[in-house]
């Protein structure tokens, strides 16, 4: 089951030189010691977990949504720490930043491109700090609302709600990412209204201590940027006394192309995203009903999610996400595959950007939007370990975030100079323009 509320979850990475083999080893142990040597009524031995550990891989495995990076070539943690509890989480932020130890955040494991508990550098060393038990929800009915913590997943969220209430629910999404609740109450990060957060020093903020800015900044500024979010204060919506569902199933010898064509207009409103504003014609799904015919309908295919309503009313500049008014719908083009090897990977991943590239002429352009929630690194990265470059991190920046990756960039500035939170699409300071 997917996470709630993938777009605002923290995931961070820090970078160090690489080590000899016997440097590493040393450079482990130095953390260890800085870990062990806290005193917690769980003692931090308890929750640290190395590759000899018999527990390691389970732990490891547990969140990995995507078994494209479950595999003996996929780098992995040389150590793993679970917490228990708040000052578990500021010691190992402090302890990894003091020996210079790269770090990755985990809460869900909901990251297409598996940054959360791994790397696409093969020469990485990292810890993996899982916020796993970390999962506690509290609803309030009286102020409908609720305080969650990160690792809760939308259907946990769900079921509590309903055990208390069958008038309210909350509009995060069924993957997640987009939710039946879209067009009447805007995204989950819409309706967000405090959060709890262990900035790079250790220091424990919520709304009011860490400002409007940073807390604009975390409801859809991505991940591995601006802190650790440890819990989030949600609203609770009424559910609409009339709700309609359908299935329309139809082949195409069916006339299923013409469906989908008239669908476009009668709603206003890995995988790779695209934002559609003008309807695509007939020939367009034409040939994209082709494109899939290369693969098979199991292994490749679209999703549109319908827009408008309450998105078209939130302006772009609300929170980071930006993709608002004047979009149809979303596009997810996806590929799934359960052959093992690189060589049927490299197949399903080139049919998939073949797709892409065919989409061009129907989404929209400078820029080509994208869903930050479906990462894609394809669209561009940082350097290594996560280095970030103002102009380099604008080729993916301005698709995710638009004109608010600016913003984001100052806030980053202003609350993590160093850069000391980053991976491969974290958003840099400016003191990394080169």
């Amino acid at each position: 089951m997917a996470r709630v509320l993938p777009i605002l979850l923290i995931l961070i990475a820090i970078s160090f030189p690489y080590l000899n083999s016997a440097d590493r080893h040393s450079h482990e142990e130095s953390i260890l010691e800085c870990l062990y040597s806290q005193n917690y009524n769980t003692t931090i031995s308890q929750v640290t977990f190395t590759p000899i550990n018999s527990s390691y891989d389970s732990i490891l495995q547990f969140s990995i949504k995507n078994s494209r990076f479950n595999t003996s070539a996929s780098p992995k943690p040389v150590l793993i720490v679970t917490p228990y509890s708040i000052p578990q989480i500021q010691t190992t932020i402090l302890c990894s930043k003091k020996h210079k130890f790269q770090i990755r955040i985990r809460s869900g494991g909901h990251d297409y491109e598996g940054l959360s508990y791994t790397s696409p550098d093969q020469n990485s060393s990292f810890l993996l700090l899982d916020l796993i038990r970390f999962r506690n929800i509290s609803i309030d009915l009286a102020q409908q609302t609720a305080w969650i913590q990160p690792a809760v997943t939308t259907g946990e969220l769900y079921y509590r709600i309903a055990e208390k209430s069958s008038i309210l629910a909350f509009p995060s999404g069924i993957c997640p990412s987009w939710g039946t609740l879209l067009r009447k109450y805007g995204l989950a990060a819409d309706n967000v209204l405090d959060a709890t957060v262990i900035d790079a020093k250790g220091r424990i903020l919520n709304r009011a201590s860490m400002g409007e800015d940073l807390f604009w900044a975390i409801r859809g500024g991505g991940g591995n940027t601006f802190g650790i979010v440890i819990a989030w204060k949600i609203k609770l919506v009424p559910v609409p006394a009339t709700v309609t569902a359908c299935t329309v199933t139809r082949t195409l010898e069916q006339n299923a192309t013409e469906i989908v064509h008239r669908w476009q207009y009668s709603a206003k409103f890995k995988g790779k995203s695209d934002y559609v504003k003008e309807p695509i014609p007939i020939s367009g799904f034409e040939g994209i009903w082709e494109k899939l015919k290369e693969v098979g309908v199991q292994t490749g295919g679209l999703i549109l999610a319908s827009y408008g309503g309450k998105m078209s009313e939130i302006p772009e500049s609300s929170i980071p996400f930006p993709h608002r008014a004047g979009n149809i719908y979303q596009v997810e083009e996806v590929a799934f595959w359960v052959e093992d090897g690189v060589e049927a990977a490299d197949g399903y991943l080139n049919w998939l950007r073949g797709l892409y590239e065919y989409m061009t002429p129907y989404v929209s352009k400078n820029p080509r939007e994208a869903y930050a929630n479906y990462r894609d690194l394809d669209i561009g990265r940082n350097g290594g370990g996560g280095e970030g470059d103002y102009r380099r991190a604008r080729s993916w920046g301005s698709s995710y975030y638009k004109n608010n990756f600016d913003r984001l960039v100052r806030v980053k500035t202003a609350v993590d100079p160093a850069n000391f939170f980053r991976n491969e699409q974290s958003i840099p300071p400016l003191s990394s323009w080169r």
